[in-house]
């Protein structure tokens, strides 16, 4: 097997752990057609996957939601999607919440994404040998909000994230270019 990049979330201070599941994906199984991109040869219907959250911790006044492949040839990874500032009192993300058209509840918003577009875009990876892990993460914050703008990078987001997480859950899904 192939050496894969770590995740880049363990480099970040330790923090306790919650529950993220979701009904269109199974953590540790294959994303469906239906969340990978479409473009690039991939025909995809590009729609962010329903993502659910239980357990954060007391004290949590705002959640973040990305998404990263660390397996991108890029040396850094590639942020498919980032949601900021979403309040404390939401729990679930329904699919299609990524489409950057306020589907987002209250005053959070998209961040730039390495496709340099603002909400989800889906897998579209590069033909290998290797299927490419996509690591959902959902950030409970002790901030209501972070003091960013949508052009904020996805990158410059998790540097504020190392200073206000209070706790993360995450589920890895894969996906592999298909053979033709």
């Amino acid at each position: 097997m192939a050496n894969r990049a770590p995740n880049p979330f363990d480099f970040l201070p330790e923090a306790p752990a919650f529950e993220l599941a979701s009904d269109d994906v199974a953590p540790g199984g294959l994303l469906p057609e239906a969340h990978v991109f479409n473009g690039f040869g991939f025909e995809g219907e590009n729609r962010s996957p329903h993502l659910r959250w239980s357990g954060a911790p007391e004290g949590t006044r705002s959640y973040v939601v990305n998404v990263v492949d660390p397996d991108a040839p890029t040396g850094s990874g590639f942020w498919h999607w980032a949601a900021v500032n979403i309040s404390a009192d939401t729990t679930e993300l329904l699919t299609g919440a990524g489409e950057n058209d306020g589907s987002l509840p209250g005053d959070a918003f998209h961040v730039r994404n390495d496709y340099s577009r603002h909400g989800y875009d889906g897998p579209a990876p590069a033909a290998g040998p290797v299927s490419h892990r996509y690591i959902f993460t959902v950030h409970a914050l002790d901030v209501e909000a972070l003091e960013i703008t949508p052009d904020t990078s996805a990158a410059a987001v998790g540097f504020n994230l190392y200073f206000h997480t209070l706790a993360r859950a995450q589920f890895i899904a894969e996906y592999a270019r298909k053979e033709s």
